[in-house]
């Protein structure tokens, strides 16, 4: 598929250029500060929060979207199915809200975040975001006394709150990028850090022993200004359309979109783009397609011709089964 398209720094992650000889000793003094900070709440100098019910963390070591979300809205449902009540936390990253607060379906994505609005719309389980991961998680669990498992959606680094279940998600294609830590690459942490996790799941075509494969499908398209309205790939045989992509990762998006046959004029922005009306209009009037993620922030600048893929995780039946072994007294 070649090189992701990358905007600004992120450009130089994914290859080794000169400004290295700049970024890498930057790297090294946060490769020591993350060290340090790790080790403050392992040996209880840094204080951390237990909550009353299981937590199950969903995280990734490099910066950028690797499929959290998606495997999120996977766990919920098993949970689910299996008699559980979740809720979920996020940061709600681009979101302006800090104090905790809950995320309806019509909630507006630009106080609570894209990704947070995308899984309330759902409608599977509470959904709540907060700077303050354990006062979210709090907050959830005051409103909703029924719910007996926490999800939180992008928290490995957040140590402050305690966790049953760690699960990693690497991004099949991209994976560690050139290996460096921040600034000089894209990840959070060393990739050793995978070593510690409970589990870790590969969003992509090839795992290596040990690991869940997580593949991201879907065939159907809905209007987004009519829901009910939907179509296939095609519906759209026959013309070029466009695709915007806002995400981790865009050409994951646009290449799922070729996989189905369709030819297109793809339109990477960065992740949680906030979208303005002349993002959406092309003079050739034919059809947009989008991510679910990006939707949630169109609504009100959408027209007719902005289709809606929705997509979800299909994984291996042993990760549920392993983490219900895991949090079930």
């Amino acid at each position: 598929m070649g090189k992701p398209a990358m905007h600004g720094l992120q450009w130089h992650w994914y290859r080794i250029t000169p400004l290295h000889l700049l970024l890498w000793p930057l790297s090294l003094i946060f490769h020591l500060i993350v060290t340090i900070r790790r080790l403050l709440f392992r040996l209880g100098i840094s204080s951390s929060i237990k909550l009353p019910v299981p937590v199950i963390i969903v995280g990734n070591i490099s910066v950028g979207g690797t499929g959290k979300t998606p495997l999120t809205l996977w766990l919920a449902e098993q949970l689910l199915a299996d008699g559980w009540h979740p809720g979920i936390i996020s940061r709600g990253f681009g979101g302006k809200g800090n104090k905790p607060q809950e995320v309806l379906h019509d909630s507006d994505p630009a106080q609570v975040g894209d990704e947070p609005a995308l899984m309330a719309q759902r409608l599977l389980c509470p959904v709540w975001t907060g700077r303050d991961r354990p006062a979210a998680a709090r907050a959830l669990l005051a409103a909703h006394p029924e719910c007996d498992v926490i999800i939180s959606d992008d928290g490995l680094q957040h140590y402050r709150l305690q966790r049953d279940v760690e699960i990693a998600v690497v991004d099949g294609i991209r994976r560690f990028g050139n290996g460096f830590l921040l600034p000089a690459g894209p990840l959070r942490e060393p990739p050793s850090r995978l070593r510690e996790v409970d589990a870790v799941v590969v969003n992509g075509d090839k795992v290596a022993v040990g690991e869940f494969m997580m593949q991201l499908e879907g065939v159907h398209f809905y209007n987004l200004l009519n829901p009910e309205m939907t179509a296939t790939a095609a519906d759209f045989q026959g013309q070029t359309v466009h695709a915007v992509a806002g995400i981790g990762h865009p050409e994951r998006f646009f290449g799922y979109l070729k996989k189905l046959g369709l030819i297109l004029i793809a339109h990477p922005y960065p992740d949680h783009h906030q979208f303005s009306a002349a993002d959406l209009v092309f003079s050739d009037g034919n059809a947009l397609l989008m991510t679910e993620k990006d939707a949630v922030k169109c609504m009100a600048i959408a027209d007719e011709k902005c289709w809606v893929l929705r997509v979800d995780a299909r994984l291996d039946p042993a990760l549920i089964q392993f983490i219900l072994k895991k949090i079930t007294p």
